[in-house]
């Protein structure tokens, strides 16, 4: 369990992160949003005592993680994929992490099977791709077999099946009862792996909930309704005050009324439906919803200029 009590960060004038608590409970895969510069790698920084809070306090599973006598069997974590000596194999990479912190060799191959990489055990880690960096960062994370794992962007560069790959490690760790904190840009892929998210913005929380809670709290669940005269449905909904867009498909998107109020409008009229089907928000745009007055940068969303 990792429990953090109103940490703050600063940077000389720059506070990181502002009066933060939340906890992270074992059994669930728990996803750590926010936009760029939120404070997500400084307060993981924080977690593992890689950076002193200004104030407040983080334990993990108790204790602050400098604390613990043997800190590779209590958190395994992957902030940064290439903080490894380059002309060193990945096995003697992980059989160097096991001799110091007195785990046994056969462990070593243990996590090399588990990531995929026994083909490339033996090659320099200074050559390796981005998706084969990550997987021997994750090894490393889990070489202790650690009570908590905490992974920073695990999915970057990793191809459709290591993406497949690792939602499935995850949900099988929080299965086995450890406690998993991940963050990742990539939302619908946090929708498919983690039940519980914890979301922050300029280092403040913005959100502690489950999944389908903070997905269902966005203002953007609409009614996809399709017709046999959509001109005429959606001037007609428009009149009863709901926004109407075009679909590409010819389908309508309406906001602002239920399935039940849509169906009915369109039944006193004599239109035909089609389709008429509620469309939830999907974790993208419920995030975008939650965190739009804490994006640090923005830019307009406008296509390229043609040359």
């Amino acid at each position: 369990m990792i429990e953090a009590n109103r940490l703050t960060k600063c940077y000389g004038d720059k506070l990181a992160v502002d009066d933060l608590s939340f906890t992270v409970r074992p059994g669930v895969v728990t996803g750590f949003l926010g936009p760029n510069g939120a404070g997500k790698s400084t307060t993981m920084r924080m977690i593992l005592g890689l950076d002193a809070p200004t104030s407040g306090s983080v334990t993990v599973n108790g204790r602050p993680y400098q604390r613990h006598a043997a800190p590779l069997r209590e958190v395994g974590a992957l902030l940064e994929a290439r903080s490894v000596h380059p002309g060193r194999s990945a096995y003697h990479h992980l059989l160097a992490l096991a001799q110091t912190s007195g785990i046994p060799r056969s462990r070593v191959d243990e996590v090399i099977d588990a990531v995929g990489l026994r083909q490339v055990a033996r090659r320099r880690a200074g050559g390796f791709s981005l998706g084969m960096g990550q997987r021997l960062g994750i090894a490393a994370a889990l070489l202790g077999d650690p009570h908590t794992v905490i992974l920073d962007e695990p999915v970057n560069g990793l191809d459709t099946e290591g993406i497949r790959w690792i939602r499935s490690l995850l949900q099988g760790l929080a299965a086995q009862g450890k406690t998993v904190f991940v963050s990742s840009h990539l939302m619908n892929e946090m929708a498919l792996t983690a039940q519980h998210l914890i979301v922050i913005g300029r280092g403040r929380l913005i959100a502690d909930t489950g999944v389908e809670e903070f997905i269902a709290g966005a203002e953007r669940d609409a009614v996809r309704v399709r017709s046999t005269d959509p001109d005429a449905l959606a001037g007609l909904l428009r009149s009863h005050a709901a926004e109407v867009s075009r679909d590409q498909d010819g389908a309508l998107t309406v906001s602002g009324l239920s399935v039940d109020q849509v169906g009915r409008a369109a039944g006193a009229a004599g239109i035909t439906l089609l389709e008429l089907t509620a469309r939830q928000a999907s974790l993208e745009e419920a995030f975008i919803d939650m965190t739009s007055d804490a994006v640090e940068f923005r830019a307009p969303i406008t296509a390229p200029a043609k040359g």
